[in-house]
């Protein structure tokens, strides 16, 4: 989240709009969205539902959720996916950018 935090105004210039999930309960995530000042929205997802919804994986050996990076355009088609296979498999913020201008472009 540090990697979304500083650049997150470059990603509000691009008129994205960034949403974390994660599998704490709204009292949890709540907290820690307060404690740690951050500028996007938080969404708790404590029973998987959401991402049972776009495949996110669950690996009990590497202590939970998987990381996944989707891009959702203004119509809800997803538009990129990225499947981490641990919590350094994450893309770049320059290679989600050089898609967002892309999926953005002019016709």
């Amino acid at each position: 989240m540090a990697q979304l935090r500083q650049d997150f105004q470059q990603f509000v210039d691009r008129d994205v709009k960034v949403i974390v999930l994660g599998p704490d309960s709204s009292e949890a995530f709540s907290k820690y969205w307060q404690d740690n000042d951050l500028p996007f929205t938080g969404l708790p997802d404590p029973r998987a539902s959401v991402l049972k919804l776009y495949g996110q994986e669950i690996n009990l050996f590497k202590l939970g959720r998987m990381p996944a990076q989707l891009i959702v355009n203004k119509e809800g088609k997803v538009r990129f996916v990225h499947y981490g296979h641990s919590m350094a498999d994450i893309p770049q913020n320059t290679e989600l950018f050089s898609l967002l201008d892309e999926i953005n472009k002019k016709p």
